[in-house]
């Protein structure tokens, strides 16, 4: 039996399961909506394939470290229980405790309202201005009944068992991938406006900065700033990687498959991203008017609704693209969400059986799953959807996500000193430089953010703080 109780899980992931979750959990909105924000932030095409690039080197850097870890300890929980080996119960309690009350259900959350929302494209029903109900500053819409069904929808399957979980992973997973892989293919082919092409060739590496409606030039250290500023959209958009160490108790032969996993599904998910956005520099001007009358008018940086996605293909569909896009939104959320659902209840579950959440979560149900720890996520996750603060928490809590990714890392070197003879199946690639590189690179962003974003720094790290007085609370009761 393994420190965190794995013994009552069932074996049934492969690597092909394992590998559709880390890309499902990946790929949600973002990477459809976020390059707005990021154009606005660089003001140069060069710039804005260059933050892709390096957050994808950065996912794939942390992904080949984690496997290292991953083989050494394939046990429930994953993330938490490096942080618990590498330093202490305490810090593998934080990580666990900011992760229930916001990363994951704060993530559901706003996957689910997203899939609402583009649900809402197809059937106007489906709308944050039909209000169902309404008491003071709360207010229940139809996008709200349809984030937290799909959620508690998705919540009930996962108590079936990991085999219904996994094929409705693996299903939505194929059909998304393929589908992003056909939106690439017919920009590639069909999507190219020779007008934004030679706007963008002229402006590529020419950096600028906009606030208050002024553009500046960015050069330097500034530049640096800039990037690392426009990077937390696209990092949070491939967020989710690490999930599938989460369901470790019940991955088939998980010394081997979990590193694998890692790297096939950051590395397809990273050349995807970087893709769909050559098609997005294909088919409109970054540099754009704000108040413009047609989408290459507003180019990448006003797209309507910031939806990059939808103004890349307009020109190829008309007034259908935001159908189509919306439907492939709709399949990709869903997918997504089912991964986080699936994958987060296991943390939950290392925890109780540490004795450092509620008792009744660390059990199994008859078809060995945590059925009461999904049920816990799947409730608090839709209190966020209601409450209307998921978006603002997640964006308090990202900086939180770095440090927490850096001290895992982090534990690798800390592991090779105190633990050198400990079995390690799968050994870091490129250590220690890999690692080494992921943690400046992560440092540097922490340390930009805290610059130049300081109302996203402290309520984030007073959410983690908080969870040190429910840790000792939780251990005088135990």
């Amino acid at each position: 039996m393994s420190p965190s109780g794995d013994t009552g899980f069932k074996k049934s992931l492969n690597l092909f399961d394992s590998t559709a979750i880390v890309v499902g959990s990946m790929i949600g909105s973002g990477i459809f909506i976020v390059s707005a924000d990021i154009a606005r932030t660089v003001g140069a095409p060069g710039w804005l394939l260059v933050t892709w690039l390096i957050t994808g080197l950065m996912t794939v850097f942390a992904a080949l470290s984690y496997g290292e870890l991953a083989s050494m300890m394939p046990w429930a929980g994953g993330q938490y229980v490096y942080l618990r080996e590498a330093y202490n119960p305490l810090v593998g309690f934080l990580y666990g405790w900011t992760l229930f009350m916001v990363i994951q259900t704060g993530t559901i959350a706003a996957v689910g309202m997203a899939f609402g929302k583009f649900l809402g494209v197809i059937f106007p029903w489906i709308s944050e201005n039909h209000i169902l109900f309404q008491a003071g500053f709360l207010k229940f819409s139809t996008v709200h009944l349809t984030a937290i069904l799909s959620i508690l929808m998705l919540t009930y399957i996962n108590t079936r068992g990991v085999n219904l979980g996994k094929w409705v992973q693996n299903i939505f997973t194929v059909i998304k991938f393929g589908i992003l892989l056909a939106f690439i293919g017919l920009g590639f082919l069909l999507a190219r406006n020779h007008q934004a092409i030679e706007s963008n060739q002229i402006s590529f590496w020419d950096a600028r900065g906009l606030k208050d409606g002024i553009s500046f030039h960015l050069s330097g250290i500034a530049l640096l700033a800039a990037l690392a500023a426009a990077m937390v959209g696209s990092l949070f958009s491939s967020d989710a990687w690490n999930n599938i160490t989460f369901a470790a108790g019940e991955i088939i032969r998980p010394k081997r498959t979990i590193p694998l996993s890692l790297f096939f599904g950051t590395l397809a998910v990273t050349v995807l991203y970087i893709a769909t956005n050559y098609v997005y520099l294909q088919a409109l001007p970054l540099r754009g008017i704000e108040n413009g009358t047609t989408v290459v008018e507003r180019g990448i940086q006003f797209a309507t609704q910031d939806r990059v996605g939808t103004a890349a293909i307009y020109g190829i569909l008309g007034e259908q693209a935001g159908i189509i896009m919306a439907i492939l939104i709709v399949i990709s959320t869903f997918g997504c969400n089912n991964g986080l659902i699936l994958s987060g209840a296991r943390v939950y579950y290392a925890m109780a059986n540490d004795r450092l959440f509620f008792k009744r979560i660390g059990e199994l149900n008859k078809k060995s799953v945590p059925a009461r720890a999904l049920l816990l996520q799947g409730l608090w996750a839709s209190l966020l959807c209601i409450s209307g603060t998921y978006s603002n928490l997640l964006d308090y809590v990202m900086i939180a996500v770095l440090v927490f990714y850096v001290l895992t890392i982090l534990g690798i070197f800390i592991l090779r000193i105190r633990q050198p003879l400990a079995e390690r199946p799968y050994r870091a690639f490129g250590y220690p430089v890999v690692p080494a590189l992921y943690i400046l690179m992560a440092v540097f962003i922490i340390a930009s953010i805290v610059i130049l974003k300081p109302g996203y720094t402290w309520p984030g790290l007073i959410i983690v703080l908080i969870g040190v007085p429910v840790y000792f609370l939780w251990k005088k009761q135990n």
